[in-house]
């Protein structure tokens, strides 16, 4: 029987729902289109920016790790910056996740549906848009993945463990089709294991100071494939014994999510050689047509489509509680602050995220405005690696049921390697990190108005 917290919401996500939660989350559409944009950035040094950002995933995880298994409560970050740093930072956190980070995801996600279910519907395929008037289009892509947030987000308001049957049902499938496509593909003859051999990944001309800064680019869509990871702690509030299952739960998942991505590139060089990948957008689809043929890209295409499904839901599910513990200190609309009475959920914070995930999609801005929200996403994972230290010094009395290995060292390298490459973004994508910085600090005035707001409320 499900145990509901002091807040009302229930603690009824059980280890593995948890893992699939964030293997649901992490194996959207990047698994099948990363690898050309990599190769686009770097050529054949490629494979080392995936290398260089699972060891900085795999840091972070650890520092989390200890963190998360210090506070059972919804939110994530949220609360390890308030706890760290107070509630300014945290909020402009939790600004950033509700205006672009989070919602933003979602509109890609669930266009990223839409994209592909109607790739594999012929009569869909090839429409003409819905909507063309003057520079503004609406896509086939666009409507789909506005009734793909519709019905999500209600499955979610009426209940924890409906939400949760849904993502284990879809990760399921999707490990079923990726599987299938795996063997298939490695037994096909088509491919050329020559496309492994050392040669292959020597850069022609390896010049340091020309690769170190498209490195660092390439580390952002590397980031952006894996920061889902994230989720874990935003649902924290009901998973079943959080200090246990958070930990073991995030080792498992990533354990998983590296498998699939390793066996995924595998299986991608396998069937055509890395110049060839960064001619391609959707790398997935056309590895299936090369190893079997142009008839496979419609299987594919569906099994994208199950993928982002996958992926768009575990946002919905995830996103709403970093807003619920906002609202729950006072600082964002208090309605969103409220558990529903009878679906124990978070229902009006889900219902806002699904209006605002929907205009995002409808609009079409959604993509540039979620590029400029991975810069201040990073930012934001350096300093909760970063509040490790503070939160030792701080509280040495609470419990710490996983600490950090390697502490102080692992932590503080990342720290550093961090501030080194947010000094790169600047300097070679300064649009998308001033962007970034400049959408946070919109939020000062909500932060202003609802601090004042709050402190009124509890004045006798």
């Amino acid at each position: 029987m499900p145990r509901i917290d002091q807040a009302g919401l229930v603690q009824a996500i059980g280890r593995w729902s948890l893992v699939a939660l964030v293997v649901n989350s992490i194996i959207g559409s990047g698994v099948f289109g990363l690898p050309s944009v990599l190769a686009g950035l770097l050529g054949a040094a490629s494979p080392w920016a995936v290398l260089l950002a699972g060891a900085a995933v795999g840091i972070i995880i650890a520092c989390f790790a200890e963190v998360a298994s210090q506070f059972a409560q919804a939110g994530g970050p949220y609360l390890y910056l308030r706890e760290a740093y107070g509630d300014f930072i945290a909020f402009l956190y939790g600004w950033m996740v509700f205006t672009v980070y989070n919602t933003g995801g979602i509109a890609a996600l669930a266009v990223g549906f839409g994209a592909y279910f109607a790739a594999a519907v012929p009569g869909l395929r090839d429409a003409a848009p819905l909507i063309a008037a003057g520079s503004y289009t609406l896509s086939w892509a666009q409507l789909l993945g506005v009734i793909c947030i519709v019905a999500l987000t209600a499955v979610n308001v009426y209940g924890l463990r409906r939400g949760a049957i849904v993502q284990d049902i879809s990760s399921w499938m999707k490990f079923a089709a990726i599987g299938i496509f795996l063997l298939l593909g490695i037994f096909s003859s088509k491919g050329s294991w020559s496309h492994f051999s050392s040669a292959a990944y020597v850069p022609q001309s390896l010049d340091l100071r020309t690769l170190a800064p498209a490195l660092g680019v390439a580390l952002i869509a590397v980031f952006w494939g894996y920061d889902s990871w994230i989720y874990i702690g935003w649902v924290a509030g009901e998973v079943k014994h959080p200090q246990r299952n958070i930990p073991r739960s995030l080792i498992i998942s990533m354990l998983v999510v590296a498998a699939v991505y390793l066996l995924m590139n595998v299986l991608y060089v396998y069937a055509m050689s890395i110049s060839e990948i960064t001619q391609h957008e959707t790398i997935a689809r056309a590895a299936a047509e090369r190893l079997f043929s142009p008839a496979a890209g419609v299987w594919i295409s569906a099994m994208i489509a199950l993928s982002s499904f996958g992926a768009t839901s575990a946002a919905i599910l995830s996103g709403a509680r970093v807003y619920y513990a906002m609202a729950a200190d006072g600082l964002f609309f208090r309605r969103m602050g409220v558990v529903h009475p009878r679906w124990r959920t978070p229902a009006f914070s889900l219902m806002i995220q699904g209006i605002w995930s929907a205009i995002l999609t409808l609009s079409g801005r959604y993509d540039q405005l979620f590029t400029y929200a991975i810069f201040m996403g990073v930012l934001a994972s350096c300093l909760t690696v970063a509040g490790l230290f503070i939160l030792r010094r701080k509280h040495p009395e609470i419990p710490r049921p996983f600490r950090c290995l390697g502490y102080p060292i692992v932590p503080a390298v990342y720290v550093l390697v961090s501030g080194v490459w947010a000094l790169n973004t600047l300097v070679e994508r300064p649009l998308e990190a001033l962007g970034g910085i400049g959408i946070v600090l919109l939020g000062v005035p909500g932060y202003l108005y609802w601090k004042r707001t709050s402190r009124k409320a509890v004045v006798p």
